[in-house]
């Protein structure tokens, strides 16, 4: 199972407990469902992922690590889950967002673009792309909204349920071979 090879990347329960850095946020950080890997604790680490990923990017990951504490989700999962995000990915994010969002709220009509992305003027595309946002906001954040609940939702049935399938799948295999060992002997 992938759960036994991601197992021996994670860090030990003790160790956080041990680890200075760690040490130095009390009892939050503690509790074992953040580090553990179990259904409820990657599905629901999904979900916090998916969800902050949507927020504008110096705030996802302190979102989902944010989240994921009092919800007792994998915080390991939810940060690394909000890099579906990226500058290759956010244009038409935020554009299918704002199509939502302007099923339920008038925008100021048809999307245009924002500005194309430079690395030589890193600092006005920012500037152009925080202005493009500005403009169509209503809509943008009310479909950004849905977007991240309906990515949530998803996220965490595929893997709930994906994850217990899984689970039947290799009982049910090691219920095969062992029925071919006996008839076997």
């Amino acid at each position: 199972m992938p759960r036994k090879y991601f197992r021996k990347y994670l860090p030990s329960h003790e160790s956080i407990q041990e680890n200075r850095f760690f040490s130095r946020f009390g009892r939050f950080l503690h509790h074992p469902n953040l580090w553990h890997l179990n259904r409820r604790s990657v599905s629901g680490g999904v979900a916090v992922g998916l969800f902050a990923g949507l927020l504008p990017a110096p705030f996802q990951m302190l979102t989902a690590g944010l989240l994921s504490v009092p919800l007792r989700v994998n915080l390991p999962v939810a940060i690394l889950m909000t890099l579906y995000t990226n500058p290759f990915t956010i244009v038409p994010i935020y554009w299918a967002a704002y199509e939502i969002g302007s099923v339920f709220i008038d925008g100021p009509g048809n999307m245009t673009p924002p500005p194309p992305f430079s690395f030589a003027e890193l600092g006005a595309w920012f500037g152009g792309v925080w202005k493009w946002a500005i403009y169509y906001g209503k809509p943008l954040a009310l479909g950004l909204a849905i977007l991240g609940v309906a990515l949530a939702v998803l996220g965490y049935v595929a893997v709930y349920y994906g994850w217990g399938e899984w689970v039947r799948m290799t009982w049910r295999r090691r219920k095969r071979k062992r029925a071919a060992r006996v008839h076997a002997s």
